[in-house]
């Protein structure tokens, strides 16, 4: 037995098999990665929908004279005769401004801000064998300035429409400001420890995860908010097979809430208070939830560049999962509820199935290397269907859609990118006979699919849509341009609070102008970011005495810039 055990652990020192990632704070890394993969200058084997993406020996097949993951993370130290490593990560610097209120998308452990607010990381990477441990820690400071939130505008709002507002802040852990003071912490941030061989992995992580090939939203799962603590099992590349190539991800992990309360919480309606504490049935405050939830993406062998592929996330409050609602379910605690079924029908237990929250959906990707070209798109469904017939009758119920096109040219000596993304979280007109609620929200689990206060998914938001149009021009490692991103913010919410007035003139849509550039200088990779922001109606703030029917309404104007530095750390050998 001891020399079985002494076999085993020589295998795991003198197999190295190590694989780092490239976390999504690095986000334009990946996306100067998919641009070149457009451009016929990376692998076609990799779908971009599973992300962070991971390098090195267990990782992604990557041309050193393009892209060196020996200069991103130079080797510092070796031992046990080479079989061990030690590298130091690049150091990460993100900052952000808002003049007036926040503008908050696909930012990790960043919060909605007024005035700077930065993250500063660094790290190490090492590994022996098989293992690997990667720390990254985060260092978050904000300034947390108070800005104008819902009902403060120049006309506010009646209690009426607090009390319609509270109907989704109750059902969700989604505050405006993240308390009253500026906000200095040190988080774990994009760290994990893993065993890895032949392309796969599997351990503890922290880190963010974008699942899906959408770029600005994505719908199940991207990093609008900070990584949360979460067992992985995944690919780390694409396996392939005869019949073509397989990636995915499983993961089961601790979602937590933010600690701070809605505005005005303490209003009543009716001579009713319009918040209900966040408590579950059990009448365990704050209590943290369970969350299980997988990828699979399959790339046929006969269709080049082409990948489709499937999510599904459930969660539900930790003494649910733990057996604590004992008095109603039935069996033992479900740990494995993503492989549950998939229809209300099936279920043994609706008491049980009532008290959970999940979502699934398909993608596709596909890219033509020689058009230079790709399209994608999410299609999801909020919350599980009654059967097959209902999937059928009634597809459009709880849906919510991204759909995304990409296409380089040249014009001269230049190329040149289009880019076109359409998301729709508002609910369709399946609302009018049966509603399905916004997305994010949950009647039982009141917390919604968040953590720390920001949703998990397309940072928009519920019941929101968007339009963003970018034109870019791309130099190798330089890509420069101009972007047209259109919001509609919380459509479900104006629909329930102002269709009973028949009032058409108070949508909040915001109009955002973006100037892009990023570029790398010798060891420096470079992104900034400025946007203009026109919000008409902002907060749904309208003066309903003015005498011309449409009118100006609280229409404000917000300056943005977003300003990320990675810094390979150079070595001499």
């Amino acid at each position: 037995m001891k020399f079985k055990l002494l076999l085993l652990f020589s295998f795991f020192i003198f197999f190295t098999s190590w694989s780092q990632t490239i976390n999504l704070n690095e986000s334009y890394l990946t996306d100067y990665l998919r641009t070149s993969q457009l451009l016929g200058k990376f692998n076609t084997n990799i779908s971009f929908t599973l992300k962070p993406l991971n390098i090195g020996k267990n990782g992604l097949d990557i041309n050193k004279d393009f892209f060196d993951f020996e200069k991103y993370a130079p080797k510092v130290l070796s031992f046990l005769n080479e079989k061990g490593e030690i590298k130091i990560l690049p150091f990460d610097y993100n900052i952000e401004y808002n003049s007036r209120h926040p503008y908050n998308r696909n930012n990790g452990s960043m919060i909605p801000n007024r005035g700077y607010q930065h993250i500063l990381s660094a790290g190490i990477y090492a590994e022996i064998g098989p293992l690997s441990i990667q720390l990254k820690p985060e260092y978050l400071f904000s300034e947390n300035k108070d800005f104008e939130g819902f009902g403060e505008g120049p006309n506010g709002h009646y209690p009426i429409i607090w009390a319609k507002r509270y109907q989704l802040w109750n059902h969700i852990d989604m505050p405006e400001r993240f308390g009253e003071k500026s906000i200095s912490k040190t988080l774990i941030g994009q760290s994990s420890i893993r065993l890895n061989f032949k392309g796969l992995s599997i351990g503890l992580s922290n880190e963010n995860i974008w699942w899906g090939p959408s770029i600005r939203n994505s719908i199940m799962m991207s990093n609008h908010a900070r990584g949360f603590k979460h067992i992985t099992f995944n690919t780390t590349k694409p396996l392939k097979t005869k019949i073509g190539n397989f990636e995915w991800q499983v993961i089961s992990g601790r979602l937590e809430s933010s600690g701070y309360l809605p505005a005005n919480s303490t209003q009543q309606y009716a001579g009713t208070n319009i918040y209900i504490p966040k408590i579950n049935q059990i009448a365990e405050t704050n209590d943290w939830r369970y969350i299980q939830a997988l990828t699979f993406t399959y790339s046929p062998k006969w269709i080049s560049g082409f990948s489709i592929g499937y999510i599904r996330w459930v969660q539900m409050y930790s003494a649910l999962v733990r057996g604590k609602y004992s008095y109603f379910m039935k069996g033992n605690p479900n740990w494995f509820p993503v492989f549950s079924n998939l229809f209300r029908k099936n279920d043994k237990s609706v008491d049980y199935e009532m008290q959970t929250d999940q979502a699934a959906g398909l993608f596709l990707r596909w890219f033509w290397k020689e058009s230079k070209a790709e399209i994608y798109m999410d299609y999801n469904h909020n919350d599980s269907k009654q059967n097959i017939r209902d999937l059928l009758l009634d597809s459009d119920h709880s849906r919510a859609v991204t759909i995304g096109l990409q296409k380089i040219f040249k014009i001269n000596f230049d190329n040149y990118m289009f880019s076109w993304e359409w998301t729709q979280m508002e609910q369709t007109a399946s609302r009018l006979l049966r509603d399905a609620g916004s997305w994010y929200e949950h009647s039982y689990v009141y917390d919604g699919y968040t953590n720390q206060g920001e949703v998990l998914g397309a940072s928009i938001g519920p019941g929101s849509n968007s339009h963003y149009i970018a034109f870019n021009r791309i130099r190798d490692k330089e890509k420069i341009g101009l972007a047209l991103e259109i919001i509609d913010q919380d459509n479900d919410f104006y629909h329930e609070a102002f269709s009973s007035a028949s009032d058409p003139r108070r949508y909040w849509k915001d109009f955002n102008l973006h100037l892009n550039f990023s570029k790398k200088y010798k060891n420096l990779w470079l992104f900034s970011n400025l946007i203009y922001s026109r919000s008409l109606n902002y907060k749904w703030d309208l003066d309903d005495t003015a005498t011309e029917y449409y009118h100006p309404g609280n229409d404000v104007n917000n300056f943005h810039m977003t300003l990320k530095l990675v810094y390979l750390i150079p070595l001499t050998k």
